[in-house]
């Protein structure tokens, strides 16, 4: 029988340093040192921790906001680009498993910017850029969509591994994609929001999404988020105290670590920065899917099927370039095991 991975993981939850790529990057580095000097091999960092989340677009009128998606455009990153490669070099230097938001600038608009997971390898090797779907209410007005491309499991030196950001750990459907590929090890991404609606309460809604997922699928989930510093405070309310009150909201970031029976491994880790540690034993998620397999002996694939579009997509094609010629046929099929495979 193949040894299945027993690893550390670390769920990093921290502040961004606000609008400064460079400086939120050797943050990073730093965490990254420090939570592999304390035995992690995969270490997940929060959604868009570089260079930060547009909170404006709760607390301003679009006309308003529009100076700050120019300032945050300006702060993002390139994809690849040297931030990208001062994370890469960290993840080989301390031989790490790496999950990282980004804002990341897209190639061909001054009006793209995606809201972007890096996984990066052990050996520095940049395994998979992963564009949020679909940006999550006011996030509409910064962030451009994603395709279906990058729904992807990566097989790493500590299991199979999936990523979703934020509000796409809701999606019944992205996830059973990652799930149905063999995904053992979810991490997902967040940021902290004390602006949403009075009635929710950010850090058991983060709770409930991770211990669904690990349940659902059997797996580990390693969930970070990220933490509203009092220099976000000062740069997004300035003297608006209402806006002050908002920010200073509790209960509106966690991290931790969750099993495949939905339980957290570990206390989780609330509204403080810090870095959350765990012991993960893939041969925990075995006994498990005995009683519940849903990509396997607990589903009728001969009743639903999943067709995911895994095209990438781009504003233009041309006929006379092979490279991006449209395919004339869907690349994924389903079977009847339910597995999806790409057509030769």
């Amino acid at each position: 029988m193949e040894n299945l991975p027993r690893f550390t993981a670390a769920a990093v939850q921290a502040a961004p340093v606000y609008l400064d790529a460079a400086a939120t990057v050797d943050k990073a580095i730093a965490l990254i040192g420090e939570a592999a000097a304390n035995g992690a091999s995969l270490i997940v960092f929060p959604e868009v921790f570089v260079p930060g989340y547009p909170y404006w677009n709760w607390t301003m009128n679009p006309v308003q906001g529009s100076p700050w998606f120019e300032r945050l455009y300006r702060s993002s990153i390139d994809v690849p680009g040297p931030h990208v490669d001062a994370l890469r070099a960290a993840a080989r230097q301390h031989g790490v498993v790496l999950v990282i938001g980004v804002n990341e600038r897209g190639p061909h608009s001054l009006g793209v910017l995606y809201n972007t997971l890096l996984t990066i390898g052990p050996d520095g090797e940049l395994l998979g850029v992963h564009r949020k779907l679909v940006p999550t209410w006011a996030e509409k007005l910064t962030w451009t969509g994603g395709d279906g491309s990058s729904l992807r499991v990566h097989h790493t030196p500590v299991g199979p591994l999936g990523v979703l950001a934020c509000g796409e750990n809701t999606n019944t459907l992205a996830r059973f994609t990652l799930l149905a590929q063999g995904e053992l090890v979810h991490a997902s991404s967040y940021i902290a929001l004390p602006v949403a609606p009075e009635d929710y309460d950010m850090a058991d809604a983060i709770a409930v999404r991770t211990a669904a997922h690990s349940f659902e699928g059997k797996v580990f989930s390693v969930v970070a988020c990220s933490t509203i510093s009092p220099e976000i405070v000062d740069t997004i309310a300035g003297d608006d105290e209402d806006v002050r009150r908002m920010l200073a909201r509790p209960r509106s970031a966690l991290s931790g670590i969750f099993g495949p029976d939905g339980r957290p491994v570990t206390e989780p880790l609330i509204d403080d920065e810090g870095i959350v540690y765990a012991e993960i034993d893939l041969t925990k998620c075995i006994q498990p899917k005995q009683m519940h397999d849903i990509v396997g002996h607990y589903n009728r694939f001969d009743v639903f099927q999943l067709h995911v579009d895994n095209r990438p997509r781009t504003p233009v094609t041309f006929a006379t370039d092979p490279a991006h010629a449209a395919p004339t046929t869907a690349p994924l099929s389903t079977e009847t095991t339910g597995i999806m495979k790409e057509e030769a």
